[in-house]
């Protein structure tokens, strides 16, 4: 890969590895590390990734990443949930407070769902449906056949349905 292609890589996918790790992980700072971490591994091992099998690569990079990070966080910090000032900001004012109140309590449920899934459900369930990779992008970045892919979405959305039983239409029951 050459410099060039490295920073068309860059440009084409900081995006979706940025996105992958925020859902993993739930925190910006985090995911912004785990971010650029990924890309100074693929500037180091350039020589050997194709440039046409780069987001495969990233996409597995990040994703080993993230369970990394997720296990040292894990045990060196306790997990304090704070509002997103960016979200709180950038809240239109056509939105009720109650609306929004109820939105957020749904994502903070949603997040810790997701949380509790078993890899590589979370993995695979955070690139169907929050990234919006095809069955066959999934394959390629996690090395795994189709059917177990399908399978462990499958399992994922299942698991995530059980936990998240008392919240629909984005109110609380």
């Amino acid at each position: 890969m050459t410099p060039t292609e490295f920073n068309i890589a860059v440009r084409d996918h900081r995006d979706r590895v940025f996105g992958f790790a925020i859902h993993f992980l739930g925190n910006r700072a985090d995911a912004e590390d785990v971010t650029q971490d990924v890309f100074v591994r693929l500037w180091r091992k350039r020589s050997a990734v194709d440039a046409t099998t780069v987001q495969p690569w990233l996409l597995r990079v990040a994703r080993n990443a993230c369970v990394d990070r997720y296990r040292h966080l894990r045990v060196h910090r306790n997990v304090v949930s704070e509002t997103d000032v960016e979200t709180v900001v950038s809240t239109s004012e056509s939105v009720s407070p109650d609306r929004w109140t109820e939105q957020r309590l749904f994502e903070e449920r949603l997040a810790a769902a997701l949380d509790e899934l078993q890899e590589p459900h979370k993995s695979i369930v955070i690139l169907r449906e929050m990234q919006g990779l095809r069955y066959e992008e999934i394959c390629q970045a996690l090395d795994l056949p189709m059917s177990t892919v399908k399978v462990y979405l499958h399992r994922g959305r299942r698991a995530l349905r059980q936990k998240l039983t008392g919240v629909y239409d984005g109110h609380l029951v």
